[in-house]
């Protein structure tokens, strides 16, 4: 959830870290604090609010050094506080830690720290790992194994890094939440995200469960739990920085909305045989043809994506169901070898979905993670892994993910298909086929929308909701999440066939509903257009162009070009994201950082 960064090498560390931090701070932005060493000692600067809050004291406050860590903030433990802002020290002032995650038994361990007089300054549950670590080294202990030994206390996730006097090199440890190692020629870092440090280096180092790093200037060192030395690989990202930076946005979600031309392209690059319309994914030739059923399991975003793939296998005749992540150990589903459990994910971190596939994968189900992330723990546990390619989101509120997820999904959905009958449908080979215009049809709804004019039209109202039927679901679902998210509004989202079993009670005149229509069931959707605007409702139909029936309906229409219906759902959800993005800009919201979000929920 929260964001690290630490440099250890010449130059400005500070104003690395600095820099590392404004661009993590989609990971939280409740508080932040760096810790630099210098020739005496170590000193802290640290505020509650946002980066530019401690930009504004920073240059004041500290002095410069060759190691420095930072980190901003999503509050779990304790208000958003100058005191609870990390980094935290020891009694001594010696030992500055940074932390992401949750200490589970912290406590336990602050009650015998107390009672051995230890005297805390904050609420979090990190404040007891620079404590523990004072007491290890007063013990005699160097400090990488007064480290392994308060790691063997801890019990949750953690993604630490720890800065010490008198130490040339920082001291770095995860379990369960993700750090990583980016290596310059005259620097290293270490990140929980790399666009933390992708204006110095695409050279980056996964660490893994269990790992302990040692990171100076000239380079780093890992062993395992116990101090025996392991080899991790060093990967080279295609994302550059530019991938991470608003180019002349106002909003990076602005930025990431129009990026999905893009980012589709390279969700489908040399993945469709475009004269057989057959998907060709990098698995063998009848790898999914021992499938018997397919879960797929997601939170937020992703679980609205993977409800849109299980909608395109179950057409396919695959028994297939979404699940929320959250919920997937609850559901008690059938599990065994003939079980494909899709882990869908953008940053392959997501606890509640690393939860249900390591819950899947006890069970004896075969695993494979649909994430944005090469090298993230679900794409290293998952017996396969598959990338969207979507590049970097910095954006709380999920854009072209979703666009990137689903459109993967519909090449894996075809793959699983014809592997279990010898054969693709007339229909899935068409909606394959259709992929290859869908990102000038993108490109079409960015360039020609109406949905700044509808957006002030509507940008006041009681509430908002949001209707589709079969694949237009899951896109309402994603309609009123997205404006949830960023305008801070009431939305909702529905099967429209429910309007009349509850929520038609809520229906007056200062309730807009956006109708998504996909091309199937049209019919029946209208209907339930008719039973809103008889109560009053003002009717916003997203729908294909030259949709008659609909454009003679609906009070207000968002067209998108004529596709297969299978595919109309991700040019209808740019449109809803545009409406978000337009009334939130209106509302004068804070659409990049929305309160009380984060971008990677790492903790349950």
């Amino acid at each position: 959830m929260c964001g690290i960064v630490g440099c250890a090498g010449s130059g400005d560390t500070v104003s690395n870290v600095l820099t590392g931090l404004e661009n993590l701070e989609y990971r939280g932005y409740d508080s932040a604090g760096v810790a630099l060493r210098n020739g005496s000692g170590i000193e802290i600067c640290k505020r509650a609010g946002e980066i530019s809050a401690l930009q504004g004291t920073i240059s004041q406050r500290l002095s410069s050094g060759s190691i420095a860590i930072g980190h901003t903030r999503w509050s779990t433990h304790g208000p958003p506080t100058d005191a609870n802002a990390h980094p935290h020290t020891d009694c001594t002032g010696e030992v500055a830690v940074v932390h992401n995650g949750i200490i589970e038994n912290h406590a336990d361990l602050r009650t015998a720290l107390e009672a051995r007089g230890h005297e805390f300054t904050s609420d979090t549950d990190t404040e007891v790992v620079p404590h523990l670590l004072e007491e290890h080294l007063a013990a005699g202990r160097d400090l990488a194994g007064a480290l392994r030994e308060t790691l063997s206390v801890l019990d949750g996730s953690y993604a630490l890094v720890v800065l010490a006097d008198g130490e040339d090199a920082l001291y770095a440890a995860r379990r369960g939440s993700p750090l990583l190692l980016g290596v310059d020629d005259d620097r290293t870092f270490l990140a929980s995200d790399a666009p933390a440090f992708l204006e110095y280096t695409d050279s980056v180092v996964v660490l893994e469960d269990g790992d302990v790093a040692t990171v100076t200037a000239d380079g780093y060192a890992v062993t395992d739990a116990d101090g025996a030395p392991v080899e991790r690989a060093v990967r080279s990202l295609d994302w550059t920085p530019e991938d991470a930076r608003k180019e002349g946005y106002d909003h990076y979600m602005l930025k990431e909305i129009h990026e999905q031309p893009d980012a589709v392209r390279r969700a489908i690059r040399g993945r469709i045989d475009e004269s057989t319309g057959e998907p060709t994914l990098a698995f063998p030739d009848g790898a999914f043809a021992d499938v018997d059923r397919v879960q797929l399991v997601g939170c937020g975003t992703s679980y609205h994506a993977a409800l849109y793939g299980a909608g395109l296998l179950a057409r396919e005749g695959v028994d297939a169901r979404a699940i929320l992540a959250s919920e997937y150990a609850e559901t008690t589903p059938t599990l065994d070898d003939r079980t494909l459990v899709v882990g869908v994910t953008q940053s392959g971190e997501t606890a509640d979905t690393l939860g249900a596939l390591r819950h899947a994968s006890q069970r004896g189900a075969r695993t494979l993670a649909l994430t944005n992330v090469l090298g993230s723990t679900a794409a290293r546990e998952c017996d396969d892994a598959l990338f969207i390619r979507a590049g970097p989101e910095i954006g709380v509120a999920a854009s072209k993910t979703f666009s990137s997820q689903v459109v993967t999904l519909l090449l894996l959905a075809a793959t699983v298909a014809r592997d279990l009958t010898g054969d693709l449908s007339a229909d899935s080979r068409a909606a394959v086929r259709a992929l290859t215009a869908l990102p000038d049809q993108l490109q079409a709804v960015i360039d020609d929308t109406d949905a700044g004019v509808i957006a002030e039209r509507y940008a006041r109202q009681e509430a908002y909701f949001f209707i589709g039927r079969g694949l237009a679901h899951p896109v309402a679902l994603e309609g009123a999440l997205k404006f949830k998210e960023i305008s801070y509004e009431h939305a909702e989202g529905f099967p429209a066939g429910e309007l009349k079993h509850g929520p038609l009670a809520l229906v007056t005149a200062e309730t807009p509903v956006f109708a998504v229509f996909s091309g199937r069931s049209d019919e029946k959707t209208l209907n339930n257009v008719q039973e809103v605007q008889a109560r009053g409702a003002p009717v916003v139909a997203v729908t294909c162009e030259g949709n008659d029936a609909v454009l003679q309906q609906a009070d207000e229409v968002l067209t998108v070009p004529d596709t297969h219906p299978d595919l109309v759902g991700v040019l209808s959800t740019v449109q809803l994201q545009l409406i978000s993005y337009h009334v939130s800009d209106l509302l004068d919201r804070a659409i990049d950082k929305p309160r009380n979000l984060a971008k990677s929920v790492t903790v349950e």
